[in-house]
């Protein structure tokens, strides 16, 4: 116990055991939602659904193990939100790019991931994107990752007149997408730990007392089997390599996962060390050490079969409660550890229990429109278009395009020319050829 503490450093950061137990058991019940969100989601791309299931698990295990071991953060780690929707409505069900080669695309990023942050250049090329349009992004994929729990619920339909409109507000499942809702925001506003979790879990029990939800038909079962996913990301490295790999599509799905994950695990990373008091004059000590973790955590976990693995920020939760060191983030894997022994409770669970955290976690993500600078047209002009053009084209690749088009126009004609960073002008290119010849 005394080389727990003394790696760990409770006595620096002024904290002990039961800080970091709770904190790292309050993390797990914030974001344990991927369990049922992710296998769900990656359901829609034709995955197995029990082998993500231990996938996302194992992928949690690793990556939180990895971050609180090696960087020593109170950071929990696990598939993200927005990269699982894109990977499946976006990548495979709208590029028609199979399943088993976007989890290669998942792999090749995260490769690419560490060897960027080995060199030092993740750094560089974090720096030379605008702060305004890191905001846009994680705004831009918390209203699709919300219009997708709409759509799931049956709340927003489509509809032939204009495209699309309001459900059916007294079918079974949108009400029980509503009390879900209901339920989680008024447990948030009670400051209640774990409110999303203990929201499907109140949504489950009242679907299965109106038989709107099977009941499970046990409880603790052994963990299923990953063969259907494991290994899989490696086979088309194999096999027809040139008629994967080396195309046009694939490339601009590698580019897409490396820069959402870029800005999805560092911006987490700076909020929940800046709430956990750890920067210093600006500085992020460990950092680099983070994001080689999280490097790591999305090359295990592409392998398990699972998309990208990232940073959560309701790590912060946790951190709220009173951790401080990188064991929070091992008991927060423990906790997933325990978790892959309840499959059959989380099966059982729908898109309609599912969708309010949908919803909450969009909101969540759509806070970093305060932080942009709407005062100031340049700016708001591609800010705006990256965020309505990802809901609005069911693409988050497509928002990112748009502003990363406008932006360099906007500052050109404003007269800022100078400020724009050369890997803009360079990213830009690259977006306007992909949609100039025949990209999404």
């Amino acid at each position: 116990m005394n080389f727990i503490k003394k790696y760990f450093e409770f006595d620096e950061l002024g904290t002990n055991f039961r800080k970091e137990i709770m904190g790292g058991l309050t993390t797990f019940l914030a974001m344990c939602y991927i369990l049922v969100v992710n296998p769900l989601t990656l359901k829609e791309a034709g995955m197995d659904f029990n082998a993500v299931f231990v996938a996302t698990a194992l992928a949690a295990i690793v990556g939180s193990l990895f971050m609180g071991i090696i960087a020593k953060y109170p950071l929990a780690l696990a598939p993200g939100m927005g990269l699982n929707a894109f990977f499946a409505f976006t990548v495979v069900l709208g590029m028609k790019i199979p399943w088993e080669t976007a989890l290669t695309a998942v792999l090749i990023s995260s490769v690419f991931f560490a060897l960027l942050t080995l060199t030092g250049l993740r750094e560089k090329i974090i720096n030379a994107i605008p702060t305004d349009l890191k905001h846009a992004v994680g705004a831009g994929i918390g209203l699709f990752i919300t219009f997708i729990g709409f759509k799931n619920s049956g709340i927003i339909v489509a509809n032939p007149a204009t495209f699309v409109g309001l459900g059916d507000l007294h079918s079974a499942p949108v009400l029980l997408t509503i009390l879900g809702l209901v339920v989680t925001i008024v447990m948030m506003l009670r400051k209640v730990n774990g409110a999303v979790f203990y929201g499907m879990v109140i949504t489950t029990v009242v679907g299965i007392i109106f038989n709107q939800i099977e009941l499970p038909k046990q409880i603790v079962s052994s963990i299923p089997s990953l063969k259907p996913t494991f290994g899989v990301a490696l086979d088309p490295i194999f096999n027809d390599f040139a008629g994967q790999i080396l195309t046009k599509d694939f490339a601009i799905v590698v580019f897409t996962f490396l820069f959402v994950d870029f800005f999805d695990c560092a911006g987490t990373l700076v909020a929940v060390a800046n709430q956990a008091g750890f920067v210093k004059d600006g500085k992020l000590p460990r950092a680099g050490r983070a994001l080689f973790a999280d490097s790591l955590a999305g090359i295990t976990g592409a392998i398990f079969g699972t998309s990208t693995t990232t940073a959560y920020i309701e790590s912060s939760a946790g951190v709220a409660t009173g951790a401080r060191s990188g064991f929070a983030s091992v008991v927060t894997a423990l906790f997933f550890f325990l978790a892959l022994f309840f499959s059959p409770v989380l099966s059982i669970v729908t898109a309609a229990v599912t969708a309010p955290a949908l919803i909450i976690v969009g909101v969540l993500m759509a806070q970093s429109l305060t932080d942009i600078s709407w005062n100031k047209l340049e700016i708001a002009i591609p800010a705006f278009l990256t965020i309505i053009s990802m809901p609005l084209t069911f693409g988050i690749a497509n928002g990112i395009a748009m502003g990363f088009i406008f932006y360099p126009i906007t500052m050109v004609a404003s007269g800022q020319a100078k400020k724009v960073h050369p890997i803009m002008y360079v990213l830009a290119v690259i977006f306007l050829l992909n949609f100039a010849f025949g990209g999404e």
